[in-house]
Formats: C-alpha cells, structure tokens, sequence
C-alpha cells in the first residue's frame, strides 16, 4: 500500500530562507500567519493530509462514485466524513476575505497546504478545490449580494461549487457553445442545456452546489463575444438564502473515466434551470478566466503533488528491495543482492522526481506569494509587476508541471518493474489519476500556444523581459562566486538558449503562424527548464549561505547535490528544444492530411 509524508520542512525552507516569507509581513494576512504560525498550520495540514486524506485515496479509486436512480450521486465510503473534517477544520476558508466568513491569510499558505492534500488524494480535493475557483470569480465578478449570498457558506464548506464550460461539440473553442439563456422577467435567467465532464457536478458531500455556467443569452453575438456566465444553484435559495426547492439541473450520467475515480465527473442537464446572471452580459469569458486561471494554477499543483507521492512511494521500494550487484562492487555484502537504489538508473529515476519536484514546489509558491502581492499589496507598480509574472507563469506551471508529474509517476511505477504494473502497489493509480492533469482545464498544447500566442506579446513583452532581467541579473551578481559559478554558468546558457527562442520567434512566427504553433510545445518545457532552474540556483545560493555561516542540516547539502544533478543532467535540454523550435514548421506540416 502506498504512503505519504508531506514534505513541510522542504516547504519551510522554500518559503523561509529562499523566498523571504518574513519580508511579506506588510501585506495584509501575513502578520496573522507569521513564520511561527505558518509551521503550525503546516504541521496540522500534514496530519490531516496523512491520516485523513490519504487513506482513503485507494478507496476512491476502487469504488468509484455511484449515479442512483433518482440523479443523485454517492461518492466513495469515507469521503464524505473526510470532506466534513476538511471543512470543519477551516481548511477551505484559509485564504478568503474576513468579511465573508474567511480567515484572510495568505494565498500562500493556502498553496502550502493544497499540495499536502492533493498529494495525499487528489480525487477527493478536488471538490474545495474547484469551490475556492467559483468563490474567485463571484469575488471578482459578482455583485455586492452574490458575494453575500454565496460566498460565506460556499467558504464554511457547506455548499461547494463548480464550472461548466465544456459542451458535446465543443471543448477549448468555447464560441461553438449552445446552452441558452432566456431572461424569465423577474431579473433572472432559464438556463437550458448539456455540459460534459463537469468535476463534482453532483454528490453527497454539500448541502447546495453552485454551478457556475456559461450560455449565451438570445439574441447575444455568435463566438466567444456573445458568451455570458451564470449562477445556477442546484437548489433555489429560499427567502433566507437556504437551499430550497430543487432547481432544473440533473446529473444525466457520471463519465468512466481512466482516472480519479472518486471524483464525480458528470454530464449535466440544464431544464430551464433558474440563474442569474454574474458580471457584465456578454463578458462570460472573461469572468470565467478568473477561475479558469485559479484552477490551471491548481492543477499544476496537482502534477506536482502526484509527482511527490510517486516518488516518496518509488524510493521507499528501492530502498527495500533488494536485486542484483552494484557495478561497483557490493554495497550490502552481507545480503544474497543489493538494495536497488545502488543502481545508476534507478537513481537516474529517482534523482529527475526529486529535481522536478523540489524546484516544482519552489516555482509554485513564488508565483503564489506573487498572486498576494498582486491582490494585497498597496504599491501599484508591485501590483502590476506581481499580475505580469502571474500572467506569463500559469500556462508554464499547469503545461511544465502536469507534463512532468505525469511522467514521473511512470518513472516511479518503472522503479518497481512488474510490481509497479500491478494494483496492490499503487502506481497505476498515480497513473491514471495523473494523466488528467494535462488535459482538463486547458490541454497543454493550448497552455504552450497561450504563453507563445498570447503571454509573450502581452504589454510590449514586459513580462518577459521582466524575467530575463531577473534571471540575468541573479547570474551576473553570483558569477564570481566560485562555488556558485558551474550553476550560474548553465542557468546563463538555458537563458540564452530561451533568448534566442524567443528571438526566433519573434522573427519566424508572424509572418508564418505555424512556426509559432509548431515552436509552442518546446518553448513552454524550454522556459519552464530555466524558470526551474532559476529556483535551483536561489535555493542551492541559500545553502552555500547557511552552510558558510555554519549550519550542519542535511537539507543544505541535498539542495547543492541535487542542484548540480539539475544543471549537468536536465538543464542542457534546453539545447535540444532550440533546436527543434529553430527547425520550423515546415517538416511538421508538409504531408497532406490524406498522407496520415
């Protein structure tokens, strides 16, 4: 059976000693989770990420969730008692306002604590999870009584919510949707329509689920311009704001689906379902955009914790099972064989996780003590400085990171050969539930064209050049440093190499799209190497610092080990994609469509 430690003393040294959680302290929250508090609220999310969490992850998986006669859904046994425990412990109102029933802290904190428990089990978190998206949007989108209607009990974790974008016809090109919307004279909405594969569309966990649903309003423009986004609760609210009478929204059927299992995916039916209209009419997209960017940040969270588990699981077995000699001689001469992780392939295995992952975990909380910044902070030109780095980094965590979990829980299954290919063991399930993460809420070809088509371009390109300065800048200040320099020297050429890229296309690509499109998938992995390489240089910069001061704690000397293993080993594919980019599209869209 598997297991899991959630990772908070590596969290702790990301958040303390690499991104100066202290220097925060202005912001409005951190001064209520102060570094003191932050250990304590991690150190509790851990127990309940381990011992609540985490045991019923098989569970899930195994039974699956139930679509009963009457359209109602059971989810798996124990989910729901795990969920109250959830809610009643506080977890889902961590980061929202106080003035609608949350405990403001940081967002932060609330990244911190989502990876412990996406790790622990991905299928069951996804239910707050995409509740914390529908509160975003109705915070930034809704009026002042949707946000004192929904949010406060939609933060307490008694009704949840959802998103429903994805119809039969169409899934990315929201422009083809059909659902209609018919004003019903009283300042509401009849929502009719099907939407397909909506995550906890329907269950037993919460009192009311609040959908979240884009349809075009009669009349309203053809394409994306004519989409507006909708409240539909599946219980009317009654005079006090209760849940009431049932509205015209039905679960048709649960998807069978490879993975994530405990989650309840659901086609949903729309009968003149009553909602009310959030945001300005014809403005959907971009109300909708506020949670879409919440979740592509959340499910890049996800890849990175499938990644942790797998790999926690793939070196607990290769310390334990023991086949073969090391090539260089025994290492355990009193055994009938060695341990497997003397082996230089399973470490290959077993060194990339823990590379990807710990710089992962770094990148995903510097783009969250941003988002704060970008939320909390009084100083415009921080604020917009804060709202460009989230803009260009979100479709690099959800396509790098989800990319990258994916395949390194194949890694991880690889490390337990046959055992890994069996269901006892665990892996499979880290699998399947993994490969979602790369094609909901945005396949990630279409985070590669977002960042090339739409990311670069943005603002005169000022995000980029942002980063390549830092970036620069970091390299140039420690280049002297000799212990620093053989990290500071590959960073430099990963960034040159993402320079030339990015100069390439700038010089291929409007005139001859498909170069863009052809270049898109290598630039995302190509910037995501040196964005992660980047957290590599920091945290191995903080160790050589605590080490020279004195400090003896192991953590210090893995960081420098594997930041080097990071650099020689996975950083000079940035050469690699380059190349491929610099190629063009023209070997890639030569045969006709009658040749394949």
């Amino acid at each position: 059976m598997p297991t899991y430690k959630a990772p908070v003393a590596d969290t702790l040294f990301v958040l303390n000693d690499v991104l100066g959680y202290e220097r925060y302290a202005n912001l409005s929250g951190f001064a209520d989770a102060g570094p003191d508090m932050l250990e304590a609220i991690l150190g509790e999310a851990a127990k309940v990420a381990e011992n609540v969490m985490h045991p019923l992850n098989r569970v899930g998986d195994e039974e699956g969730c139930v679509r009963n006669a009457d359209g109602s859904v059971t989810t798996p046994k124990g989910f729901k008692q795990a969920y109250d425990q959830y809610r009643e412990g506080g977890w889902m109102s961590l980061s929202i306002p106080a003035e609608y029933g949350g405990q403001g802290l940081p967002y932060t904190v609330h990244s911190a604590v989502g990876e412990y428990m996406s790790s622990a089990n991905m299928a069951l978190m996804m239910y707050p999870g995409l509740t914390q998206g529908a509160i975003a949007a109705i915070l930034e989108h809704g009026s002042d009584e949707q946000k004192q209607t929904y949010v406060p009990k939609m933060a307490e974790g008694v009704w949840t919510g959802t998103m429903n974008l994805t119809e039969p016809h169409c899934g990315t090109d929201l422009g083809l949707l059909r659902t209609k919307a018919v004003p019903n004279g009283s300042g509401g909405y009849k929502i009719s329509g099907q939407k397909i594969f909506i995550s906890a569309g329907e269950h037993d966990m919460a009192e009311n689920i609040i959908h979240l649903v884009l349809a075009r309003i009669e009349g309203a423009p053809e394409g994306v311009k004519g989409i507006s986004l909708f409240i539909v609760p599946k219980f009317k609210l009654d005079d006090d704001g209760n849940a009431g009478e049932r509205n015209g929204v039905s679960c048709g059927s649960i998807e069978e689906k490879m993975g994530i299992h405990g989650n309840s995916t659901c086609v949903m039916n729309y009968d003149e379902a009553e909602g009310y209209l959030i945001g300005a009419e014809n403005g959907g997209l971009k109300a909708m955009f506020v949670m879409m960017n919440e979740a592509r940040l959340g499910v890049g969270m996800q890849g990175l914790s499938i990644g942790e588990i797998a790999y926690q699981n793939a070196v607990s077995y290769a310390k334990e099972r023991i086949q073969g000699r090391s090539i260089s001689g025994p290492k355990a001469p009193e055994k009938k064989a060695d341990p497997i992780i003397v082996h230089p392939d399973i470490r290959r295995n077993l060194m990339n996780m823990r590379a990807f992952n710990e710089a992962g975990r770094a990148l995903i909380l510097w783009t969250a003590l941003k988002s704060d910044v970008a939320h909390r902070s009084e100083d415009a030109k921080d604020q917009e400085a804060a709202d460009d780095h989230l803009g260009l980094m979100t479709p690099i965590i959800k396509g790098v990171l989800t990319d990258k979990g994916f395949e390194h829980a194949v890694m991880a299954q690889q490390v337990f050969g046959g055992h890994g290919y069996i269901e006892e063991h665990g892996m499979s399930q880290f699998v399947r539930d993994a490969r979602i993460a790369m094609i909901y809420e945005g396949a990630n070809g279409i985070q590669a064209l977002d960042l090339v088509g739409r990311k670069l371009a943005m603002n005169g390109g000022r995000a980029i050049q942002a980063f390549f300065k830092e970036v620069g800048d970091f390299c140039e200040e420690n280049r002297a440093d000799e212990k620093m320099a053989p990290l500071t020297k590959a960073l430099k050429k990963g960034l040159n190499d993402l320079q030339a890229a990015t100069m390439w296309l700038m010089q291929n690509a409007m005139a001859k799209p498909d170069n863009a499109g052809a270049a898109s998938t290598d630039y995302l992995h190509l910037f995501g190497l040196v964005a992660l390489g980047y957290m590599w240089a920091r945290m191995a910069k903080v160790s050589h610092d605590k080490l020279a001061e004195g400090a003896s704690l192991p953590i210090y000397d893995s960081k420098l080990v594997t930041a080097r293993y990071f650099m020689e080993r996975i950083m000079p594919e940035t050469g690699a994609h380059l190349a491929r980019i610099s190629a063009g599209a023209d070997s890639m869209m030569a045969l006709e469509a009658e040749a394949f």
